[in-house]
């Protein structure tokens, strides 16, 4: 059943609508809301919602609560290849919880917190942008860590990694959900403006366990989900490039370095010279690699995770 969230008048006769598709039934038995889309170049969440959508059509009668998908939270930014909120210049992701009597976009945030509220679960599912390629993984503020963890170990996720609470922006919508008792996971995963459709399968592996966990969902059993790398006892290594340049030479993310690794190399197209060589600082999970083969002083290269 597909449902209208928000409709709000444009200029030139056209509408900003927000949908969702709801499987199941409503109000009898937990309520899952998997949403994505907040970011427009983000694309890797709408393979997972029509995955998802295709794996439970066949047993929607038989669901024991309902899930509710929302593939597009910004379809202007959608529809126009925008990270942001085209003409407006605004991330979506840092207006929350919005105003009701606020700017048409702080009133579209509004409502969609309203419609969200009260889920047993939301899943917020984003992709990098175009710089980096990321290790599928939950991201977990540590003040929910007790809630969330258990859910998270069910994604089928590489890594899960809890934020220290003074680090959480307090205007994102998991923030938002999480501080009114609707708890929230965010899982980031691949590339901007790409689908890896690999990852995507994973995470529908991931969320029909959780769903199959919540009594929802009693079809074929999904595979066993991956024991991921949690970060409670560990450190995150940021590395960032000294110099401006092109990389060159990168190594594959979502893999295990040992110190001293060579993870590129920093290169001057105008003097052919290697400016500055990364290596990997310490053993570990290299869960983020830039993909983006132009940086300037301070631009993120990569993280690391080591446990210890």
């Amino acid at each position: 059943m597909i449902q209208t969230v928000v409709a709000e008048n444009l200029p030139v006769s056209e509408r900003l609508l927000i949908q969702k598709n709801i499987v199941g039934t409503p109000g009898k038995g937990p309520r899952i809301c998997i949403i994505t889309g907040i970011h427009g170049d983000e694309l890797e969440g709408q393979y997972v919602c029509y995955k998802l959508l295709q794996m439970l059509r066949p047993y929607e009668a038989k669901l024991r609560g309902s899930v509710e998908i929302y593939p597009a939270l910004n379809p202007l930014g959608i529809d126009t290849v925008s990270r942001g909120i085209p003409t407006f210049d605004l991330d979506m992701n840092r207006i929350f919880p919005g105003l009701s009597d606020g700017h048409m976009v702080e009133n579209v945030a509004h409502q969609l917190i309203e419609d969200l509220a009260g889920a047993d679960l939301v899943v917020d599912i984003h992709s990098s942008n175009i710089y980096l390629y990321e290790t599928p993984q939950a991201r977990i503020n540590a003040d929910m860590a007790p809630q969330l963890l258990p859910i998270a170990q069910n994604l089928n996720l590489d890594f899960i990694w809890i934020h220290p609470a003074a680090t959480v922006l307090e205007a994102t919508i998991a923030h938002s959900l999480n501080s009114i008792g609707t708890p929230t996971v965010v899982v980031e995963m691949g590339i901007g403006m790409k689908i890896t459709k690999q990852y995507g399968d994973n995470l529908v592996d991931g969320l029909l366990n959780v769903l199959t966990q919540m009594k929802i969902y009693d079809g074929p059993k999904p595979p066993r989900p991956k024991t991921p790398i949690i970060s409670t006892n560990g450190e995150v290594e940021f590395l960032n490039a000294d110099m401006p340049g092109l990389i060159i030479d990168t190594i594959p993310h979502n893999q295990q370095v040992r110190y001293g690794d060579l993870l590129c190399r920093i290169v001057s197209p105008l003097t052919g010279e290697i400016l500055q060589e990364v290596t990997a600082p310490v053993d570990g999970l290299l869960f983020t690699m830039r993909s983006y083969p132009i940086v300037y002083q301070g631009s993120l290269i990569a993280r690391i995770f080591t446990q210890y």
